[in-house]
């Protein structure tokens, strides 16, 4: 399993970090027999699996279900998971409260904050946690942000990002996560800062790469952003697939003997009170 460490090296040896947005069993299983370097468990969640319109109603016990299922199919793979909404944006105590629990629970390696919280990075790295810090779109603000639009554009809303990102780096934070920003912007936050960025819809130039699993896979989902390169499309096999189920049951040409236990009258005999030859 890679470390803290490990991440700070490759990007300084500019070998490009890998990082896929898992949320159960198999596709942390799957992820890891992959060898990607680390897996976000998000709370993207909340739209992908549990069919939400957004990541606000996403709980704390809702990550820590979906972390767990994760790290016991990917045991070997450094694992992030996000803090949900409000989670983490009042009282240091309920922040460090969250925060442990998610570690302790889960096994994973690290949380990850949304937004310009310096002092919640610095907390929580003070008791031992590692950090990612997201910034640019963040879609636990979506609805201050005015929608999935891309962040950054203009020039005071580009130097508060940078801003942004060297505060995070200064309260310890050992990552940034850099979603829907220009390119050039993310290459500059990159350039400037000694811990790794890695980019969502963000341009080459940062340290790594992120995108969902289901996104990657088309599994389940019907629309794709703008930055996602699917590398196959399931749904054009599960469909079809489920379809046959549906027709070959129906049909009653499933289950046949290949799918179906056998075993001989004598052996059920003592059901039918040892009159198996009357049946």
């Amino acid at each position: 399993m890679k470390s803290v460490t490990d991440f700070k090296k490759m990007k300084q040896g500019e070998e490009k970090i890998t990082m896929i947005t898992a949320y159960d069993f198999p596709s942390g299983k799957l992820v890891q027999a992959a060898d990607t370097d680390i897996i976000l468990v998000g709370d993207s969640l909340g739209m992908v699996v549990l069919g939400y319109d957004s990541t606000i109603p996403v709980t704390v016990a809702d990550m820590v279900h979906h972390a767990k299922a994760v790290r016991r199919g990917a045991p070997d793979t450094f694992i992030v998971v996000d803090m949900p909404f409000a989670s983490y944006h009042f009282s240091d105590d309920k922040t460090l409260q969250h925060a442990v629990e998610i570690i302790q629970e889960t096994g994973a390696n690290a949380v990850k904050l949304e937004g310009d919280y310096p002092e919640k990075i610095s907390l929580l790295v003070n008791a031992g946690i590692p950090v990612v810090t997201h910034l640019g779109l963040t879609p636990q603000s979506v609805a201050v942000l005015g929608g999935y639009k891309v962040q950054g554009k203009s020039e005071a809303a580009a130097k508060l990002l940078i801003q942004s990102a060297e505060r995070a780096e200064s309260a310890g934070a050992f990552m940034v996560v850099l979603e829907c920003i220009p390119d050039n912007l993310a290459s500059w936050v990159t350039e400037g800062l000694t811990i790794p960025t890695i980019g969502i819809g963000a341009g080459k130039a940062t340290d790594g790469q992120v995108l969902v699993y289901h996104d990657l896979l088309q599994y389940g989902v019907d629309r794709l952003a703008k930055f996602v390169k699917p590398v196959a499309d399931l749904n054009e096999i599960i469909i079809p697939a489920l379809r046959t189920f549906n027709e070959e049951v129906k049909a009653e040409e499933f289950p046949n003997e290949a799918y179906t236990f056998q075993t001989n009258k004598e052996q059920l005999a003592f059901l039918y009170g040892g009159k198996m030859n009357d049946c």
